[in-house]
């Protein structure tokens, strides 16, 4: 990600637009992205200076190139590196003691004379082999510590210049949502994966449900101090997991600054922004993915099936059944599969499904799931079960379904009795 130094947005008016390079009027950048993919892929071994340097030379000829345009890429190129990290406190004893060493040699020239007798040049090879070395070898090792002198061990390709230039309109759109203090995303489609990128840029969720949609604000508890921009920078994490996801629209609210009022910025999924995030496969377990085939093929009229389409939230507790099934009244049933029994993974789906013991869900649990009767912690299932072995029973599932409906419809929140994985 840029650091605010290498952003460049512009204000027009009430709206601001983060720079952005296209194939019309930047179709240049294409060979430029290429030739800089080129100098890291054959980099290893070279400084970060000496790679910085090639890249700004590449531009050479760009006259309406920005400076922070060409140090931009310089850091995304980076960012996908590794540097030699060197013992920093090594290199700072070695430089003291060149230091101290030459020191005793003071002054130094250029050319030895009747006054100065100390000629620069013999005196770094004196000092070089006191330390091992000829004086280049000693010269790099003396400031390898700095950030500029740092050596390309690993070049992680981008797979074109293409991806390359998607990759510096997104970092650029990041950029504004360092001065955001809100946001709110409306959602059409994959709310978990949404919700799940969110939570992982660390972000405070506020679910509203809408006929047709989910709302979400995201924020953070100190989202309200104006001198906090931490929260902004969690939201600039989030919008590449966002821009991977279908079927939203964002709006962020923008803190004033000494050059501009409080503004918003907003975006959806058509904006033509790249996301670097891999999509995550549509189904969790092949378990899954076969019952949603043989459900699919089962032709069933009365219910339909959903694709994780549900979010039950609590606080800041939210929760995703895997499949919803809606029947032509209108009635929604959710179904959870727990087919993962590690003790912490049970325990722990255990206690989500607490939260929400008073909605209409049932479980399909594998067989494989065995706790002892004796274990005093085994997780005690509150809602209704089927079970499968290798796959899950179409008409078990049916059954299931009528049987929570007529509860349901008779005023009981689910059947009786209650499931547990205990034996």
């Amino acid at each position: 990600m840029l650091t605010r130094e290498l952003a460049i947005v512009k204000f027009d008016g009430r709206n601001l637009v983060p720079d952005r390079l296209n194939r019309k009027c930047h179709s240049a950048y294409v060979e430029y992205a290429n030739r800089m993919l080129d100098t890291y892929r054959s980099g290893v071994g070279r400084t970060r200076r000496s790679l910085h340097q090639s890249i700004l030379r590449i531009f050479s000829e760009q006259s309406d190139c920005p400076e922070r345009r060409k140090l931009a890429f310089c850091k995304l190129l980076d960012d996908s590196s590794d540097f030699l990290k060197c013992d920093r406190r090594s290199i700072s004893q070695l430089r003291q003691s060149v230091f101290l060493a030459a020191a005793k040699y003071h002054p130094l020239v250029v050319e030895q004379n009747a006054l100065f007798e100390n000629q620069e040049s013999e005196i770094k090879r004196i000092i070089a082999a006191e330390h091992g070395m000829d004086w280049p070898q000693l010269h790099n090792r003396l400031f390898a510590d700095l950030i500029e002198n740092q050596v390309l061990e690993t070049f992680h390709d981008y797979p074109d210049g293409l991806a390359l230039l998607s990759r510096y309109n997104v970092a650029q759109t990041q950029c504004v949502f360092f001065d955001a203090v809100q946001m709110t995303v409306v959602a059409r489609q994959d709310y978990k994966q949404i919700l799940r990128y969110a939570k992982l840029a660390r972000l405070m969720i506020r679910i509203t449900k809408r006929s047709d949609h989910y709302c979400f604000e995201l924020d953070g508890p100190a989202s309200v101090l104006r001198s906090t921009h931490r929260y902004g920078i969690a939201m600039a994490r989030f919008l590449p997991g966002l821009l991977a996801c279908r079927g939203w629209d964002l709006k962020a609210i923008l803190r004033s600054t000494p050059y501009r009022p409080q503004i918003s910025f907003e975006l959806d999924d058509a904006c033509g922004l790249t996301s670097p995030v891999v999509v995550a496969n549509e189904f969790d377990s092949s378990v899954e993915k076969c019952f949603a085939m043989e459900w699919n093929q089962l032709g069933q009229s009365e219910w339909r099936l959903e694709r994780e389409t549900e979010i039950l939230h609590q606080g800041q507790k939210v929760f995703f059944p895997d499949f919803v099934f809606v029947h032509r009244d209108g009635l929604r049933i959710m179904m959870e599969i727990v087919g993962f029994w590690t003790p912490e993974y049970l325990r722990y789906k255990c206690e989500v499904l607490k939260h929400f013991r008073d909605q209409p869900i049932f479980l399909a649990i594998a067989h494989s799931i065995s706790v002892s009767k004796k274990d005093p912690s085994a997780p005690l299932f509150e809602h209704p079960a089927i079970y499968y072995k290798e796959h899950i029973k179409m008409d078990a599932v049916i059954g299931m379904l009528d049987t929570m409906r007529t509860h349901i419809q008779s005023g009981c929140a689910s059947p009786e009795p209650r499931a547990s994985t205990r034996n």
